[in-house]
């Protein structure tokens, strides 16, 4: 596939299709690294399954524990 740049105020951008997105499991607000190796740029979707994976082990235990309290707080 070839692309062309578009002009984005003072920079330049590469707009990439949602079919490829959605290929590599990308969204709007999926942050990228971008590495480079002097002629080429390779864009890799950053995905925090670890992180979240940890929030979500954090947040259950959160619910189990103070599950009375956070519904008092509610009403």
């Amino acid at each position: 596939m070839v692309k062309t740049l578009t002009k984005h105020g003072n920079s330049l951008a590469l707009v990439i299709e949602k079919p490829i997105l959605d290929l590599i499991g990308a969204e709007a607000d999926t942050p990228f690294n971008i590495t480079t190796d002097g002629h080429a740029l390779v864009l890799t979707p950053i995905k925090a399954t670890t992180r979240e994976a940890a929030f979500k082990v954090s947040l259950d235990r959160v619910n189990k524990n103070y599950a009375r309290a956070l519904k008092k707080l509610a009403e």
